[in-house]
């Protein structure tokens, strides 16, 4: 862990508008997506509650090239015990070892964007949770009428059962369910069963749509 090493002001996180990285990172060739609750909110067509950050996900072998796209921007990687570290002073097993960065904005030290350095392999994603779990991006990513990319549902609601204690993440659960394709269920209940065997989740998802 760098010495330099400190807990962040978390009153701080001004995070953008999903509208915004999308003009911010629009010339980024790396395949990227808008995750977390913002995703789900993506594609409902609305803003449905206050998130308190924007979480995003970029393949981790392509991060360099977002790293560039934003180099206005500071970066800083949480290390645990509620630290964050500046990215330059980790060593790179280090850094390997995360999956998160924060990036801050150095003129007023607002929080602007948590960004996922997820695995994978060429045009494949893959599930850090369970590296079986592999899809072509053109399937992970969806878009926007206005072009925004986010993650497909069921991925991210695969994600969030880790966490399905949280108020949030069970009404976003409750009210993306109903939304979900056929295929994606499957998909989902496949994933929870390999990732969380037993989740409660499970059995609402093979009730039939209403």
């Amino acid at each position: 862990m760098s010495q330099d090493s400190f807990a962040p002001d978390v009153k701080l996180w001004d995070a953008w508008h999903p509208a915004v990285a999308a003009e911010r990172l629009a010339d980024l060739d790396a395949p990227w997506y808008v995750a977390a609750g913002w995703a789900l909110d993506l594609f409902r067509g609305r803003q449905t509650r206050e998130h308190e950050d924007l979480e995003i996900a970029v393949p981790q072998g392509r991060f360099a090239e977002l790293r560039r796209a934003l180099a206005d921007l500071d970066v800083f990687v949480p290390v645990g015990e509620g630290l964050v570290s500046p990215l330059d002073g980790l060593t790179a097993d280090e850094f390997a070892a995360t999956h998160q960065t924060w990036f801050r904005e150095p003129s007023t030290g607002r929080w602007r964007l948590d960004v996922f350095r997820e695995p994978s392999h060429s045009k494949t994603w893959i599930c850090r949770r369970d590296t079986r779990l592999r899809r072509p991006f053109a399937d992970v990513i969806h878009r926007t009428a206005d072009g925004i990319p986010y993650g497909a549902p069921e991925i991210v609601l695969l994600y969030k059962a880790k966490h399905a204690a949280r108020t949030k993440d069970e009404a976003d659960f409750a009210a993306v369910r109903p939304l979900l394709t056929a295929a994606q269920r499957a998909w989902l209940c496949d994933a929870l069963t390999l990732v969380h065997p037993g989740h409660r989740w499970l059995e609402a998802l093979d009730q039939p749509r209403r």
